[in-house]
C-alpha cells in the first residue's frame, strides 16, 4: 500500500514548533522574532506569495513587516532598503520576493542580504556551508530543507545504503537537496536535462526526488517499485474536463501511474509546497536564537 506524504500535516507540526520556540524566546529573551518580506511591482502571483507568509509570521507571534514598493524602484532604492533592515536588530528574518521586476538584477540585492538574515538560504555564504557539511551555523533554502523532513518522516535521519537521485541542478533547489541527502549518508547522484538514460539512473533511486518543472515527465517506468518520491514541480496545465480554459496543478511525476509503484509519494498540490513556507517561518526563528546568543531548535 502506497503512503501519501502529508505536506500539509507535517508543515502543521513545523509551524506548531515554530510557534512554541519564537513564544518561548520573547517570554524567556524577551526579544520577539522579527521577519520582513520585501515585494517590488505588481505581480499577482508574487503578492500572493508574499501575503500568505505575513499572514503565517503573524499567526507564528513574530513581529511581521511587508514592504510593498512601486514597480518603477530602482536598484539604488531597493538597496538602501535592504541595507536599513540589515541594520535593524528587531528584523531577524530578510526575504526579498523573486522574480524582481526585469530591469532590477535580483542577485546583488540577495548577496546584500547578511547571511544570518538570509532566511530564503540564497547567500553565498549560507550555500557555502551548506556545500561544505556545515548545517548548524547557516541557513538552508527552504524548499530543500522542507523535502527532507518529508523523506525523513518515511525513512528517518540516517540514510545510509540508500541510492538518492535528484533530477535538476538549480541552485535554488537541486544543488542544495542533494547536499542535504549526502549530509544523511545517502548516496547521491544529481541527474539533469543533459543525463544520459535518464529513466534507466532513476530506475536504480530508492529516494526520487524531481524538480525540472516538467509537467508528468516522470513516468511509471522510471520508478523502482517500493521508492519514495518527492514531487518539487508545480506545473499548471490545461484541463478542458472541467470547463473551457480551466487548468489544474501536476507536479513533475505522472502521479496516478507512479503512486501504484512507489513506496510513498508526495502530492502536487498539498506536498512540499505547504513546507517552503513552514521551513521559511523555522529558519526566522533560528535566525532569532542565534542573534540572541541562544541555542538554535532543531527541526
Amino acid at each position: 500500500m502506497t503512503t501519501v506524504i502529508d505536506g500539509k500535516q507535517v508543515a502543521a507540526s513545523v509551524i506548531d514548533a515554530v510557534k512554541a520556540k519564537s513564544a518561548a524566546l520573547e517570554a524567556e529573551a524577551g526579544v520577539k522574532t522579527g521577519l520582513a518580506v520585501v515585494i517590488v511591482g505588481d505581480d499577482p502571483a508574487s503578492h500572493a506569495y508574499v501575503g500568505s507568509k505575513s499572514r503565517m509570521a503573524k499567526e507564528c507571534g513574530f513581529k511581521s513587516v511587508q514592504h510593498t514598493l512601486p514597480e518603477q524602484t530602482t536598484q539604488e532604492e531597493l538597496a538602501a532598503l535592504v541595507e536599513t533592515l540589515n541594520a535593524d536588530p528587531s528584523i531577524h528574518g530578510i526575504l526579498v520576493q523573486l522574480p524582481l521586476p526585469k530591469h532590477l538584477n535580483s542577485e546583488p540585492i540577495i548577496q546584500s542580504i547578511r547571511p544570518e538574515k538570509d532566511v530564503d538560504g540564497l547567500h553565498v555564504v549560507n550555500a557555502g556551508k551548506l556545500a561544505t557539511g556545515d548545517l548548524e551555523t547557516g541557513l538552508i533554502s527552504c524548499t530543500p530543507a522542507g523535502a527532507l523532513i518529508l523523506v525523513r518522516t518515511i525513512h528517518g535521519a540516517d540514510l545510509s545504503g540508500l541510492n538518492a537521485v535528484v533530477v535538476g541542478r538549480s541552485n535554488l533547489f537541486g544543488k542544495p537537496m542533494g547536499q542535504l541527502l549526502l549530509a544523511c549518508n545517502a548516496t547521491v547522484t544529481m541527474a539533469h536535462s543533459r543525463t544520459k538514460d535518464l529513466a534507466g539512473i532513476c530506475r536504480a533511486a530508492d529516494i526520487l526526488v524531481a524538480a525540472v518543472g516538467r509537467p508528468e515527465m516522470v513516468k511509471a517506468d522510471w520508478v523502482k517499485p517500493g521508492a519514495t518520491i518527492i514531487d518539487v514541480g508545480i506545473n499548471r496545465v490545461a484541463a478542458p474536463e472541467r470547463g473551457e480554459g480551466k487548468t489544474r496543478l501536476v507536479g513533475d511525476v505522472a502521479y496516478a501511474e507512479c503512486a501504484e509503484l512507489a513506496g510513498a509519494i508526495t502530492p502536487v498540490p498539498g506536498g512540499v509546497g505547504p513546507m517552503t513556507i513552514a521551513m521559511l517561518m523555522a529558519n526566522t526563528v533560528i535566525a532569532a536564537h542565534r542573534a540572541a546568543g541562544r541555542p538554535a531548535p532543531k527541526f
